[in-house]
């Protein structure tokens, strides 16, 4: 997987803080509200000259000189400083949920948007518009410019949590030339899994290629997930969760069949998903056109096969890298005809801070079209901001593609505690699929862990 937005948060010094969860004050929208003079602290997983130098010299070199100048403007003496750290993001995690529950921590946070829920449900976070009132929340400017589906990623129970802080989308990358060589078009756009596995059995007549990757196994872990399992089952027309249930259906009967006809017919590689490497061989594949058709994010286009810096390097990327919506299985099937998973991070307000207008304030010029701009320091990577997208991608094609065709029909991994431990299951069941075992077989061992992971009751196997 690409790896996950930097964390930042922003926090009143812990002595101010300490003590507020639970208070009265926490439901009290305009507390301090006139405070002319105040500190807060701005910490998070990126340190400057280590972890994400970039952002932590963003934070330091223009959010807090600016944000400071624009408050100052308003008669505010903002002294805003930066604490950095360059954890792992599961120790960054177990941070950020300890100073929540003890009513510590930050003002503002960024997290995994698959915290969001898992906070919320255990009363650590709370909507945007308890916390600072509809009428306040509801006037920023940015809400009109991302999404409905990508605010998604901070929202839980339909209700806002956060602001999401940037998003990327996935697609089917396929190789141009290959295509050619096989007579398949080089506009090609699969309208179903039908089209995408003829495809796939065509390329398969190419000396030497490998057709298709679809992320498997275990040894992938999340990115077998992300890049596998969610998609496929998105596509075959049944969410990984909803409505407190967790999907272990003939839906996902269909994906382990998918899964079965990919690597039992010769049209992916068994032998790279149970590799410890074996993502990074499926880059170095398909940078040296070996590879026809894979399911990956934009990181791919970015970051793999970007031809100065990437790390599987395609001088001719421009010319021969295709991309294509994933088709459902079938047009219409779950009210859809393409579909797409995300990822991203969300900045969310602590509500155990003492300035919760002014944390709102900053959570609001942190996400700013100028603000998201300066981050990008010239680059191009989607962000959650169609503003921004349309001026920051706009010598990107693929990139525009994403923010333009991909993000209006995507989805999110399922904001609850649960989460990972299911998502280990779902990459079980893929293994154990590409070991040879029957799908009946795996579809049976995936439902029996499920049921111990959430509660039989909460599983949906209709």
């Amino acid at each position: 997987m690409r790896k996950l937005a930097t964390p930042l948060v922003v926090v009143a010094s812990l002595g101010l803080l300490a003590g507020c969860l639970g208070s009265p004050q926490q439901t009290d929208t305009a507390r301090n509200a006139d405070a002319k003079e105040l500190t807060l602290t701005i910490t998070g997983n990126s340190v400057v000259g280590g972890k994400n130098a970039a952002r932590a010299a963003w934070v330091t070199e223009w959010v807090i000189p600016k944000f400071t100048a624009a408050q100052q403007a308003k008669g505010v003496t903002v002294t805003v400083k930066f604490e950095g750290s360059g954890a792992g993001d599961e120790d960054y995690k177990t941070k950020v949920a300890l100073d929540l529950k003890t009513g510590g921590g930050a003002d503002v946070l960024t997290i995994d948007g698959i915290w969001v829920g898992e906070f919320a449900e255990a009363g650590q976070l709370k909507p945007l518009d308890e916390l600072l009132g509809k009428d306040r929340v509801d006037a920023w400017e940015g809400w009109a410019q991302i999404p409905k589906s990508v605010q998604g990623l901070g929202s839980f129970g339909d209700r806002r949590y956060g602001i999401p802080d940037g998003t990327d989308g996935r697609v089917l990358f396929f190789n141009k030339k290959l295509f050619a060589q096989a007579g398949l078009p080089t506009d090609w756009q699969p309208k179903s899994w039908t089209d995408l596995l003829e495809a796939a059995a065509v390329l398969k007549k190419l000396p030497g290629v490998t057709p298709l990757q679809v992320n498997a196994g275990t040894a992938m872990g999340e990115a077998t997930t992300m890049q596998g399992v969610l998609p496929m089952l998105a596509s075959a027309g049944k969410p990984l969760y909803r409505d407190g249930k967790w999907q272990a259906g003939p839906a996902m009967g269909e994906v382990l069949e998918f899964y079965a006809k990919v690597y039992r017919e010769g049209l992916g590689d068994p032998l790279t998903q149970q590799e410890a490497k074996g993502r990074d061989k499926s880059f170095a594949q398909f940078a040296e056109g070996k590879l026809g058709i894979m399911i990956e994010s934009d990181y791919l286009w970015r970051g793999v096969v970007e031809p100065t810096r990437g790390v599987a390097k395609m001088a001719d990327r421009d010319q021969v890298v295709g991309w294509a919506k994933i088709p459902a299985r079938q047009p219409g099937v779950g009210g859809r005809d393409f579909v797409s998973m995300s990822g991203g991070a969300v900045n969310v307000v602590n509500p155990a801070t003492k300035y919760p207008r002014q944390a709102w304030e900053l959570l609001q010029f942190m996400n700013s079209a100028e603000s998201i701009k300066a981050r990008m320091g010239g680059g191009a990577q989607v962000t959650a901001r169609a503003d921004v997208n349309d001026q920051v991608l706009a010598g990107d094609p693929m990139l525009s593609y994403v923010a333009r065709e991909v993000l209006p029909i995507t989805q999110y991994r399922p904001p609850v505690a649960g989460y990972p431990r299911v998502s280990a299951a779902l990459q079980q069941a893929t293994a154990d699929v590409i070991a040879g075992r029957s799908v009946a077989e795996a579809l049976s061992n995936y439902r029996a862990a499920l049921s111990k992971i959430v509660g039989e009751s909460n599983v949906d196997a209709g």
